[in-house]
């Protein structure tokens, strides 16, 4: 069963105006719509939401033509860069505007936490706000009155219950209002970003809680984050919002990967286009990983190990290091090869055209999962020569190998079968 669809939402905003900007364009608009019942006519002058480029009209589609839906239980992530559309998204979902085309069907009560204060009377203490949202969601005074510990509990503001929320720091405001929607009992939680104000701790206690409310008691949640480790750790689903538009609909960790890298250009497919800066006395021409020079690629299932090559041709002869460090896609450090650097096994680059290659150990448990590869040259104990950053994918199918460490059980120093230069 689905809790929420999304069937062809848009929403239209005039810049910088309430209404169309004029009392004439206003009364064509209520003409035309409804009095002869047409479409629109300002619908068709709307342009994409891109805030970093003027356009041509001063219409613009914060959400344009959205349709998916969200099943009973279901835990989406909703993903995008500033400006995407997110908040609008869950703003239209919680009735807080109304959409401008398109039509949200949701079945069940919705508790949202839209930003830092939201649903709360600022010159009410803690308690009055509680019962008060709680009188808002259909709830008596007597089932409030039940959860109002656990609330309180969770939410560590006891001391500050009878106090004015316009008296809570920002921090306080979030713990309170989300305890609030979390503890109501709804069957949809809808949570924008604002679980960023909150600290480590509650930020922890909040993301398991969701864990709880949707694995163990089956209801749904909307989350938005910049927090991809947080995405990654609570939902299943990823939606990427671009511009207005769905940019992507699939596992959470194939958004995850596709966000990251939603800022370069088609033309960024190989891997030595990744390189950002280098020294002007070195000048790469190729870089191969696991055989390829394109920046996407797969570790089968018992690979054992990762050919790295790179060409180039120097200007003057130098020692180096190729150093290659896997990250997580939420670009967390987790293996290093670095062997100039911890074993002083520095490579004796000479003038003109070089080749250095490197077959890397694979940890004999390689997790399933995505991972992104830095490749760096460095002279060992001195400055750096060359940078490629995020410069690779790779698609692990797991081994099916037991035993070892896991590449995300923690950083590790990762070993070659051979070196040639």
């Amino acid at each position: 069963m689905n809790a929420i669809e999304f069937d062809q939402v848009g929403k239209l905003y005039h810049l910088g105006t309430v209404g169309t900007g004029t009392l004439s364009h206003d009364l064509n608009r209520w003409w035309q719509t409804k009095i002869l019942g047409h479409e629109d006519p300002y619908l068709k002058v709307g342009e994409v939401n891109d805030r970093a480029h003027k356009g041509n009209s001063d219409f613009v589609w914060a959400l344009r033509d959205i349709s998916f839906d969200v099943k009973q239980g279901e835990v989406v992530g909703i993903i995008g860069k500033n400006g995407a559309g997110k908040s609008t998204l869950l703003k239209l979902l919680s009735r807080v505007t109304a959409p401008t085309t398109g039509e949200i069907r949701v079945h069940g009560r919705i508790a949202s936490l839209l930003e830092v204060g939201t649903g709360f009377h600022s010159e009410m203490t803690g308690r009055e706000n509680i019962y008060m949202n709680g009188a808002i969601m259909g709830m008596t005074r007597a089932e409030i009155t039940r959860k109002l510990d656990e609330i309180v509990d969770f939410a560590g503001v006891e001391r500050y219950l009878d106090t004015p929320v316009k008296r809570y720091s920002s921090g306080m405001t979030v713990r309170l209002g989300f305890a609030v929607a979390a503890f109501l009992e709804p069957e949809i939680l809808v949570v924008d970003e604002v679980l960023a104000v909150g600290d480590a701790e509650f930020q922890k206690k909040a993301i398991g809680k969701m864990q709880d409310v949707s694995r163990g008691e089956g209801r749904t949640v909307l989350f938005v984050s910049h927090n991809m480790a947080a995405v990654r750790k609570l939902c299943q689903r990823g939606v990427i919002l671009d511009n207005g538009e769905i940019n992507f609909d699939g596992t959470v960790d194939e958004a995850i990967m596709r966000y990251m890298r939603r800022s370069e250009p088609d033309s960024v497919k190989k891997i030595v286009n990744h390189i950002r800066w280098t020294k002007p006395y070195i000048h790469i021409e190729r870089i191969l990983v696991n055989g390829t020079e394109d920046d996407v690629s797969t570790v089968k299932a018992g690979q054992s190990t990762l050919d790295i090559q790179m060409e180039g041709v120097a200007d003057i002869p130098f020692l180096t290091d190729l150093i290659v460090e896997f990250r997580s896609i939420m670009d967390v450090p987790l293996a290093i090869l670095a062997e100039g650097s911890y074993q002083g096994k520095a490579i004796a680059v000479k003038e003109g055209y070089f080749c250095l290659k490197k077959k890397v150990v694979l940890p004999r448990f390689l997790s399933q999962g995505d991972y992104v590869l830095d490749i760096i040259l460095r002279q060992p104990g001195s400055e750096y020569q060359m940078g490629a950053r995020h410069s690779v994918v790779l698609h692990a199918e797991g081994n099916a190998v037991i035993g070892g460490s896991p590449l995300d059980k923690g950083f590790m120093g990762l070993e070659t079968m051979d070196n040639d230069s």
